[in-house]
């Protein structure tokens, strides 16, 4: 492996190499578009940094972001890396707890947030009266708010130096902060352009939230290191996703499975639709993947990665995908199966993240005594290669001592003609210890399945311990803004109605 390199430099190699090629256009809500060629970015970005020196900004401080999809977040978060400062991006629609838990944990020198948001983001901000607040005007992609007319010395950057803390998504507690470096953010950008032929003609279409790993490892990152394009879109539109890949001639995109089912359930097929790549995560059923593959004009690649892993451990190769694979191990990458459990070796803060944010002991926890990275997810590994998702550790039910798979369950009830998604988790039983309940939302919500059909359908296809002792119908199922099931909220709602 060549030695580490910094993130910022990266960007600046690019720029010199590619400096008239488009880097961003980004569709403001109302359809309208901005552009700039890389070139021009970084001039901006030397405003930017300007702007956040005069607010205090210095080597070393963070900077608190809670946007939405929108220009100024890409130039923040470049301008505080150029300055070895560090990024913190929280959900912008996050609540003031939320909010004020990260800011308290972060300190930041500097925070922005939208408008229209503005008298929330200040109740969160109350605890640190000192911190310089910064109103955007998100739809219309303007950074002037954000630029000064200070003058910037760039300082020395080191491959390790931090340059962003994201917060994990909290499916099962309260958030962890992840560090990254500067060296994370290379590494992430190289090893994913490489294992998606990403050519500087390619342009990456991004939909989900860029306070998230997924839009800022897999698209941008891996846009900047190649010199490809992006066009960012404000926010995620099922029915406009396919019109937004043609209107842009976007050969690229990254999904959840979550996204993918609404594309289908609110969608069509659009001409002019052209992609050659799109990686997801999380497994989508047959037929919904055909139709996709059709509609997207290429065979969408799984993969698989947490904000911890830095790039996509696992991805499917470009040849002949199989949907329901996690994906062979990432060139570059280290992974191994052991007893069930998927492990990820590398080195802290270069391939894999530099650790949780003041919190060594949940660190070291997070790491076995030969130095692998524990996911907590379980797969079984195949003859060729693939990996195949097993669940979470906490995904594996102990009903009167016999091990129920969580996944192996939500897979049949989402198998089901009249079921779009299905949840299970394990609620209290005072024989069993514990028992599968099912969470369901409908294909169709004006004829959703009864109990009895539900009931029916599992037992043809399970075994008695494995059967869901309730059906709860649901509208939706809880999210986070990226789609991942807040299944702690589901347990709690379990336990409650059994208790």
């Amino acid at each position: 492996m060549a030695d580490p390199v910094t993130f910022s430099s990266v960007w600046q190699r690019t720029v010199e190499r590619d400096g008239d090629a488009v880097f961003l256009i980004f569709e403001r809500p109302d359809g309208t578009t901005a552009t700039w060629t890389y070139e021009q970015f970084d001039a901006a970005i030397s405003d930017v940094a300007a702007g956040l020196t005069q607010r205090g900004v210095a080597p070393g401080d963070s900077v608190h972001l809670a946007l939405t999809n929108t220009p100024a977040f890409v130039a923040l978060w470049l301008a505080a890396n150029r300055l070895g400062a560090w990024i913190v991006p929280s959900d912008p629609m996050g609540k003031v707890p939320e909010l004020a838990d990260h800011i308290k944990r972060t300190r930041p020198q500097a925070g922005f947030c939208a408008t229209d948001r503005a008298d929330l983001y200040r109740q969160a901000a109350a605890g640190n009266p000192e911190l310089s607040i910064t109103e955007v005007d998100e739809a219309t992609g303007s950074l002037d708010a954000l630029m000064g007319t200070a003058r910037v010395d760039w300082p020395a950057v080191d491959p390790g130096d931090r340059a962003a803390v994201m917060f994990t998504s909290g499916t099962t507690g309260r958030p962890k902060g992840v560090e990254i470096t500067q060296a994370n953010y290379a590494f992430c950008g190289q090893t994913m352009a490489e294992r998606a032929e990403l050519a500087p003609d390619d342009r990456q279409l991004v939909v989900l939230p860029l306070f998230h790993a997924n839009a800022q490892y897999y698209s941008f990152a891996s846009a900047i290191w190649t010199g490809a394009s992006v066009a960012l879109m404000p926010a995620f539109s099922a029915s406009g996703f396919l019109t937004q890949a043609a209107r842009h001639q976007a050969t690229c995109a990254s999904l959840f499975a979550a996204p993918m089912r609404m594309i289908l359930a609110r969608g069509a097929a659009v001409d002019g639709v052209a992609l050659r790549h799109c990686w997801y995560a999380q497994n989508i059923a047959d037929d919904q993947y055909e139709t996709l593959a059709e509609w997207l004009g290429c065979r969408p690649r799984q993969l698989y990665g947490m904000t911890e892993t830095i790039p996509a451990v696992l991805t499917e190769p470009a040849d002949n995908p199989v949907p329901s694979s996690m994906g062979q191990i990432t060139p570059g990458c280290q992974v191994m199966v052991r007893d069930g459990e998927v492990l990820v070796g590398g080195e802290p803060g270069v391939t894999l993240f530099a650790g949780y944010l003041d919190d060594p002991a949940t660190t070291a926890a997070s790491f076995t005594d030969d130095g692998w990275f524990r996911t907590g997810d379980r797969a079984r590994l195949e003859e060729d290669g693939r990996h195949y998702f097993d669940g979470r550790h906490s995904d594996v039910l102990k009903v009167a001592g016999e091990n129920v798979s969580i996944v192996e369950v939500e897979s049949v009830l989402a198998s089901h003609p009249a079921v779009l998604e299905a949840a299970v988790v394990g609620a209290p039983d005072p024989v069993r210890d514990e028992v599968p309940v099912a969470f369901v939302v409908p294909a169709d919500p004006a004829t959703p399945p009864s109990d009895e059909e539900l009931s029916a359908w599992c037992q043809e296809r399970l075994a008695k311990a494995k059967l869901p002792r309730s059906f709860t119908l649901m509208d939706e199922l809880p999210r986070t803004s990226v789609g991942k099931i807040r299944k702690f909220l589901l347990r709690q709602e379990a336990e409650a109605t059994r208790g």
